[in-house]
């Protein structure tokens, strides 16, 4: 399996250190990685191979080798392709729930990590996971669900115009909070969230523009 680090996440690291943060950071960090050990699991188990893991600044992410003949398997308007990838994603979100449970119930020592810590960390990891923006959890999960109900096309279209409503939303909601709390792990957060937005924008535009090509070659 390859291992690849994104550098930003060294200035992401920085900030962190020159802010007093770098505790918490770490510790999102090391629970990012369960997280993505949840992916990783649920993905063998359902017969993916591993290829690629990628350090990046708002955790980690897992590349896995596609299983061809899932292509063929129709599911109304998709395949058995999008209903494992949709399982896949679910995976990491569900392994921070599992873990936030059990630190609500069962008093554990982490490797001396605070117990509120450790359980506002799995809520933060989860819920951020969940959002609606592609690649993150959410964004595969709703461009996976849409690609079976209303075909691969229409997924990204939907998918992208979702990702800059909550984008916007998020936007909004806030800056009230940095006015009050004054955090700069929030903003550096929005700032990351818009890039994700912005990058998979322009990757919807040519995805769109070979999609309308094939079609005038009368390719579908």
């Amino acid at each position: 399996m390859r291992i690849r680090i994104n550098l930003k996440i060294f200035i992401f690291i920085l900030i962190f250190l020159l802010t007093k943060q770098i505790k918490i950071y770490g510790i999102l960090m090391l629970f990012a990685l369960i997280h993505e050990l949840g992916h990783i699991i649920v993905g063998v188990i359902l017969g993916f191979k591993p290829t690629k893991l990628e350090i990046m600044p708002y955790g980690i992410s897992v590349g896995f080798k596609i299983k061809c003949e899932d292509y063929n398997k129709k599911i109304k308007k998709g395949n058995m392709l999008a209903i494992k990838k949709v399982i896949i994603a679910l995976a990491g979100p569900l392994t921070n729930l599992i873990l936030t449970i059990i630190f609500l119930t069962v008093n554990i020592n982490f490797f001396g990590i605070e117990r509120n810590l450790v359980i506002y960390s799995n809520i933060l990891i989860g819920a951020f996971n969940l959002l609606p923006i592609y690649p993150l959890d959410g964004g595969r999960i709703t461009k996976n669900i849409l690609h079976i109900i209303i075909g691969l096309k229409s997924s990204y279209q939907y998918t992208n115009q979702i990702a800059k409503i909550t984008i916007c939303l998020l936007t909004a909601a806030s800056s009230i909070l940095i006015l009050y709390i004054r955090n700069i792990g929030i903003l550096l957060i929005l700032v990351y969230l818009w890039y994700l937005v912005i990058i998979e924008d322009r990757k919807y535009t040519r995805k769109m523009l070979i999609l309308n090509n094939l079609n005038t070659y009368g390719i579908k």
